[in-house]
């Protein structure tokens, strides 16, 4: 049931984002910059802690650092290749970027399934994340399509796809589970996940076209806030 709500808050955070881009272009920077914050705090205040915590039963540090960087890598190259795929296909470039979107939503879905493998708080804690961030995912998969001359339809259906790509991978992770040994590496891995997508995608996205204190600030608050989240949840 809980599971179900949070898919249902993904779907609706998402929706919003994608039908505020419609409307309102000047503030925008402000709401990617606190979702930039937001992923990578999870990422160094919630996963990484929790993968060490579970890992070290198994593993050494070092290998489970090599893991976050495999997550980390490991994404880079799938959005490159997609990218690079969809150019050699002739597909617009607006869909090639609204498709890298919607499976990073799916990869936010599969993460929030493994974190309840872990347990309750964990998920609680990545979940939090994932739908503050699925608001900016849905600004920017609206804006992909619109600013490479998509349709406004184009970009409200793409825009459903990304709204529904959360529950998908929630619902896969109900078809496999995790082993002790490797619940720790997994939790790594989605760290280096989310730190690329803070990283590489957010963070530039808020700040190069508006590269004010205010942006920077943002992004500070988002961490801050799911600090203070986790250490509730906690």
């Amino acid at each position: 049931m809980l599971l179900t709500g949070i898919a249902a808050g993904a779907f609706v955070s998402t929706s919003l984002g994608g039908l505020l881009a419609l409307k309102l272009r000047d503030q925008l920077h402000l709401i990617l910059g606190f979702s930039a914050g937001a992923v990578i705090g999870v990422a160094f205040f919630d996963l990484l802690p929790e993968a060490v915590n579970f890992g070290l039963k198994f593993h050494s540090p070092g290998v489970i650092l090599s893991w976050t960087a495999l997550g980390f890598l490991s994404y880079l190259l799938a959005d490159r290749m997609l990218m690079i795929h969809g150019v050699d296909a002739s597909a617009p470039r607006g869909s090639v970027a609204a498709g890298v979107l919607c499976c990073h939503s799916l990869l936010d879905g599969v993460a929030i399934g493994l974190a309840f493998q872990a347990s309750r708080a964990i998920g609680i804690a990545v979940a939090i994340a994932v739908v503050t961030h699925d608001f900016s995912d849905g600004i920017n998969t609206t804006n992909m399509v619109l600013k490479n001359h998509g349709t406004r339809s184009g970009a409200v259906r793409w825009l459903l796809l990304d709204a529904a790509a959360p529950a998908l991978g929630i619902a896969a992770t109900r078809l496999f589970a995790v082993r002790g040994d490797g619940l720790g590496l997994a939790l790594a891995l989605f760290a280096g996940f989310f730190l690329y997508i803070g990283a590489s995608d957010l963070i530039p996205e808020s700040y190069h076209a508006h590269p004010k204190f205010l942006t920077t600030a943002m992004t500070l608050l988002g961490a801050a806030v799911l600090y203070l989240a986790v250490m509730f949840v906690g």
